[in-house]
């Protein structure tokens, strides 16, 4: 196929532009469409802002576009959860046995800056920014658009791929052409929202609280969890339910809030000077699952990332799923030699296996932290998991085999990390993990 090919993406969030750079760095032309307005001059998103956590799906990824260098500097490493158990209590659980593993906080609009900043450095790529997509001809390769002057043009590609997130309406338009399709798509909701909140820097400009970890407040039915920003500061986000004694719409007076934070949140209040403020001005959002298939139409449009396969964000997997997406893609073109009539079928049939899987995975993770962090066998499964690492490099937990071994699929993760976690449990419920024969274990997992 020739490099001269136009290739329009709409949507230029994270998945999109690391996109529309790596395509651009293969010669094609490439023109992304994002309907808002450029976030290194204008901020947005207010209180929806959850970070990131960027593992080695996402830095491999990254390196696919030789910017797995670059993105460390915006990084802050966190080596696994602090558990601020309800009693009182604290411990780091961490991530992994292998002191070279671990994930890094990294904020949405720093990384979406980095990526416009590297697409701004090609000649054959150009993002258009405050372009709301109102329609799409799948067969045609084209959109329609809407400028901020409320100007209506249309833009067509030899190739067509929507990044446009969980509302996409690329999607959509698939969505109503489901018969011609034969589209599938399911929607499921969790019955927690979520609602960002901050811990400033402290007076003296350092972290209030251990700046090296996933922090968790785990309640059952409710949480609350902090991860690093490079200004010493904390992005704090609550999972708690819409309605009930924890909802969000019974919290509803700033007495009822600084009451609950007292009663549940009693370590981090004092961290939280603007809390009354951001709980009430701060939106409360809904999570949700988005699953469908198949990914393109007429061999002219294509689905990835948010928009093929939104997930909740309880494994820190979301970005580094578009970004396995994207670099899937990459390897496609190769194997494929640019053939869309190939590439657009082949990744559709690959790919939605994994992402189901990891969607299902962080549903569960949701459920682990929630009720599982502070339970003893949770607690001495995972020292089970760290002794077997530290001892053994072959040994990689659940965690470990989704998070730090990328050259796993995730369904092949989660069926070997199911297995072990079945048989792992078992053995902590009737023995301590001090007491057992590590190497034993070892040879028991392997037979899984």
């Amino acid at each position: 196929m020739s490099k001269k090919e136009h290739i329009v993406i709409v949507g230029a969030g994270l998945c999109g532009t690391l996109l529309g750079v790596r395509l651009a760095q293969r010669g094609y032309q490439v023109s992304p469409y994002e309907r808002r307005p450029d976030l290194r001059i204008v901020e947005q998103d207010a209180g929806r802002s959850i970070n990131l956590a960027l593992s080695h799906r996402g830095l491999m990824a990254l390196a696919t576009a030789g910017l797995d260098k670059e993105v460390h500097d915006l990084c802050i490493p966190m080596r696994g959860r602090m558990i601020h158990a309800p009693g009182g209590a604290k411990w780091l659980s961490p991530y992994s046995g292998r002191t070279d593993e671990y994930i890094n906080s990294i904020s949405r609009p720093g990384l979406n800056a980095l990526l416009l900043e590297k697409a701004d450095s090609y000649d054959n790529l150009t993002v258009f920014f405050e372009q709301r997509c109102v329609a799409v001809d799948l067969e045609k390769a084209e959109a329609q658009f809407v400028d901020a002057e409320g100007k209506k043009h249309v833009v067509q590609g030899d190739l067509l791929i929507g990044t446009d997130g969980a509302g996409s309406v690329v999607r959509r338009t698939m969505m109503s052409r489901s018969t011609d399709l034969l589209f599938n798509f399911s929607q499921s909701f969790l019955r927690n929202g979520y609602k960002e909140l901050s811990i400033p820097a402290s007076e003296s400009g350092d972290f209030r609280i251990e700046s090296n970890a996933l922090h968790i407040w785990p309640h059952g039915k409710f949480m609350m969890i902090a991860l690093p920003n490079l200004d010493r500061s904390f992005t704090v986000t609550m999972f708690h339910p819409f309605d009930g004694p924890a909802g969000f719409n019974t919290l509803n007076t700033p007495e009822k809030v600084e009451g609950f934070f007292e009663t549940y949140y009693p370590d981090v209040l004092p961290h939280l000077p603007d809390l009354k403020t951001e709980y009430f001005e701060n939106p409360s959002s809904a999570l949700g699952t988005i699953k469908c298939y198949p990914w393109e139409a007429y061999k002219k449009t294509l689905l990835m990332g948010d928009a093929a396969h939104a997930i909740v964000p309880f494994y820190g997997q979301g970005m580094n799923a578009a970004f396995e997406d994207v670099r899937i893609f990459d390897e496609l073109i190769d194997a494929h030699d640019g053939n869309w009539e190939v590439i657009l079928p082949a990744f559709s049939d690959l790919r939605p296996k994994d992402t189901n899987a990891i969607a299902d995975l962080a549903v569960d993770n949701f459920y682990e932290m929630q009720d599982k962090v502070d339970d003893p066998d949770f607690i001495q499964k995972r020292k089970l998991e760290m002794k077997l690492e530290q001892q053994f490099p072959e040994y990689y937990s659940k965690y470990s085999l989704v998070t730090f071994k990328p050259e796993l699929s995730y369904h092949e993760a989660m069926v070997k990390g199911r297995r072990q976690d079945e048989f792992l449990l078992n053995l902590v419920n009737e023995n301590a993990a001090d007491d057992l024969d590590l190497k034993a274990v070892l040879e028991k997992v392997k037979d899984l």
